[in-house]
C-alpha cells in the first residue's frame, strides 16, 4: 500500500482540515464546506496528493483504495447515526405537517429539478441523478445551527427535523435504486428491472428482520451491554457492520446496512448515548470522506458546469423554501412558522454528495455530476448557513415588507411547543443513594431528570430519565443543565463528580456532591461545591432541606 505514502496523504488531510476549522471558525462556516476546500487545496490546486481513483474505481488499490475505504467508513457511521434518530416513537412524533411536506417537497423538487437540469443538456441518468439529490436538506447543518440558536423545540425546529426524517428515508430509498442500476448501463430494461426488484426485496427483507431484531432479539443483550461503555460501542459497531455483510450478499449498497442497523439499535433505550459515543469518531472519518471528494475533483470540469450549477443552487434556494412555504402554511401553520421552516431547508445535503460518490461508483455518471453537485453543495450550504444563524432578524425584515402575505397563512397559533425545563433537579447516578434522592425530591413535589448509563437502573423512577455518561456535555445539555435548579451527583467517581462540579461553577448552578471518601473532600470544596453528601441517611434528609429552602446553597 505504501504505508508511508498512505499516512503523509492522511497526516496532510487532517492537519489542513484542523487549520481551517480554526481559522474559519469566527465566520460560522460549516464544516462540510471546510473539508471540500481542504481537498480542492490538496488535490487540484496544489498538486499535494493525487486521489483521482478513490472514487468510480471498483478496485482502487494503494494509497487511493485506502483512503476511499476510510471514506467509506464515514459514510457507512454516519447513515448508521441518521438511523439512531429514526425511532418509531420519533416518526410517530413527526406527526402529518412534517409527512406531508418532506415528501410533497421531494417529489414536486425532483420533478422540476429534472426538467431544469435536462434544459441544461444532461442525459436522463444524469438528470435522475442531479434531480434526486437536489432534493435533500442537510441533516448536519440544520441540526447544529438550529442546536445552536437553542429552537431544536420550536415549532419550525420540530417541522425542519421532522422533514430532515422523511429525507432520510427517502435517501435510503434511491440508495437501494442506485444499488440496482449500479454495473446496467449496457443492460436491457427487463434485466435493469429484475435487478431493482431484487434491490428493494432485499431492502424489505432486511427492514422486516431488523424491526424484529429490535422487537425481540435486541433489547435484553444491548440493556445488559449498556452498564458496560466499551462492551456497547463494540456491540454495537459489531452489529452495523454485521449489517454492511448482509447488505452486500443480497446486493445492496453498504449503506444500507448501517442504516438499517442503526434502525434497529434506535428503538432501544441505548441509542441517545450510542449516538453520542460514536459521534467523534464518526466526524473523523466523514472529514475524511469530504476532503476526498474535494481533492478528487476536476477544476476543469467544475469551471465547465458552473452556469448550470448556479442556476441549480439558486432553484434549491429559492424554490424549495417557496415550494415547503405553501405547503405548511397550507396545513395551517402561520406565516412564521412557514418561512423559517423554508429557509431552514434551504440547502443540499451531505447525502447528495453520498449519492453522487455511489452513483460514480456503480458507473453512473461521470465526475462532472460530481462538480455540479460539488458546485451547488459549497454555495447552498454557505449561504443558507448564514441565513439560519440571521433568521430572526430576516424573517422581520421580511414580514415588514408585506411580501409574506401572498402565502395567505393563517393566524399565528400558539403551537404544541414542548416546554423547556427550568428550575428542576439533576440527578446523577442511580445508584442506593441516586434513586432514594430521586423519589424523595419528586414525592415533595420537585421536577427531577435522572441520569445514568444503565437503562435498567432508570426503569420506574418518576420524573425524566436520560440514558447517558455526564462525562460527554450533550448529555447536560439534554436534561438542560444551565437551567435547573441544582445538579445532584450520587456518583462515586471522583473525576466525573470533579467534571460535575466544574460545569455547574460555570454555569452558576448551585451542586450537591456524594462524598464518599475523605480524600475526595478538599478538591470538592475547591470546586465550590454548594453542599458534600456525607451520609445517605442525614445528608437526604439535609439535602431536602437545602433544596426547599430556596436559599443561596454556600
Amino acid at each position: 500500500m505504501g504505508e508511508p505514502e498512505f499516512l503523509e496523504t492522511l497526516g496532510l488531510m487532517i492537519v489542513l482540515s484542523a487549520v481551517l476549522l480554526v481559522v474559519a471558525r469566527r465566520f460560522a462556516v460549516p464544516s462540510i464546506v471546510l473539508f471540500i476546500l481542504a481537498g480542492l487545496l490538496l488535490g487540484p490546486i496544489l498538486g499535494l496528493i493525487d486521489l483521482t481513483a478513490a472514487f468510480g474505481a471498483h478496485h482502487a488499490t494503494g494509497v487511493s483504495g485506502a483512503i476511499a475505504l476510510m471514506s467509506e467508513l464515514g459514510i457507512a457511521l454516519l447513515l448508521f447515526l441518521v438511523g439512531l434518530e429514526l425511532s418509531l416513537e420519533r416518526i410517530k412524533d413527526v406527526g402529518k405537517v412534517a409527512a406531508i411536506a418532506g415528501i410533497g417537497q421531494v417529489l414536486v423538487t425532483a420533478g422540476l429539478g429534472f426538467g431544469l437540469v435536462l434544459a441544461f443538456g444532461f442525459s436522463m441518468v444524469e438528470a435522475a441523478m442531479l434531480a434526486t439529490a437536489l432534493t435533500f436538506s442537510s441533516t448536519v447543518v440544520v441540526v447544529k445551527l438550529v442546536g445552536q440558536k437553542k429552537d431544536t423545540d420550536s415549532e419550525y425546529g420540530r417541522i425542519a427535523v421532522g422533514v430532515l426524517l422523511i429525507q432520510d428515508v427517502v435517501v435510503i430509498i434511491a440508495l437501494t435504486l442506485v444499488a440496482g442500476l449500479g454495473g446496467q448501463a449496457e443492460a436491457s430494461g427487463g434485466e435493469m428491472a429484475l435487478d431493482v426488484a431484487k434491490a428493494f426485496g432485499g431492502m424489505a427483507l432486511m427492514v422486516v428482520g431488523s424491526l424484529i431484531a429490535a422487537r425481540f432479539i435486541l433489547p435484553k443483550p444491548f440493556d445488559w451491554a449498556a452498564r458496560r461503555p466499551e462492551m456497547l460501542l463494540m456491540w454495537s459497531l459489531a452489529l452495523c457492520f454485521g449489517y454492511v455483510v448482509i447488505a452486500q450478499s443480497l446486493g445492496l449498497s453498504p449503506e444500507i446496512g448501517a442504516f438499517l442497523a442503526g434502525m434497529s439499535l434506535a428503538q432501544l433505550h441505548c441509542a441517545h448515548d450510542l449516538t453520542r459515543r460514536l459521534q467523534s469518531l464518526m466526524n473523523f472519518f466523514i472529514a475524511i470522506f469530504f476532503v476526498t471528494l474535494g481533492a478528487q475533483m476536476q477544476l476543469s470540469e467544475a469551471g465547465n458546469q458552473v452556469v448550470p450549477a448556479l442556476a441549480l443552487a439558486a432553484f434549491v434556494m429559492i424554490a424549495k423554501p417557496v415550494l415547503l412555504m405553501v405547503i405548511i402554511t397550507r396545513l395551517g401553520y402561520g406565516q412564521e412558522t412557514a418561512f423559517k421552516s423554508g429557509l431552514t431547508l434551504a440547502q443540499i445535503s451531505e447525502f447528495s454528495f453520498i449519492l453522487a460518490a455511489v452513483g460514480m461508483s456503480a458507473g453512473l455518471i461521470g465526475e462532472d455530476i460530481l462538480a455540479v453537485i460539488a458546485i451547488v453543495g459549497l454555495t447552498t450550504i454557505v449561504i443558507s448557513s448564514y441565513v439560519i444563524i440571521h433568521l430572526d432578524r430576516l424573517y422581520e425584515w421580511v414580514a415588514g415588507t408585506g411580501v409574506l402575505r401572498i402565502l395567505r397563512a393563517p393566524a399565528p397559533s400558539d403551537g404544541a411547543v414542548e416546554e423547556k425545563l427550568s428550575d428542576h433537579i439533576i440527578v446523577v447516578g442511580m445508584n442506593t443513594l441516586g434513586r432514594r434522592i430521586v423519589r424523595g425530591l419528586v414525592d415533595r413535589g420537585f421536577d427531577v431528570v435522572a441520569i445514568d448509563t444503565d437503562p435498567v437502573k432508570l426503569r420506574d423512577l418518576p420524573g425524566k430519565t436520560i440514558v447517558g455518561n455526564v462525562g460527554y456535555i450533550q448529555v447536560l445539555e439534554e436534561a438542560e443543565y444551565e437551567s435547573a435548579q441544582m445538579i445532584v451527583s450520587a456518583l462515586q467517581i471522583e473525576d466525573t463528580n470533579n467534571l460535575l462540579a466544574y460545569y455547574a461553577r460555570q454555569a452558576d448552578v448551585a451542586c450537591a456532591i456524594h462524598g464518599f471518601d475523605v480524600t475526595v473532600m478538599d478538591d470538592l470544596r475547591a470546586l465550590d461545591v454548594a453542599y458534600v453528601i456525607e451520609s445517605k441517611d442525614v445528608g437526604m434528609a439535609q439535602l431536602i432541606e437545602r433544596v426547599r429552602s430556596l436559599e443561596p446553597l454556600r
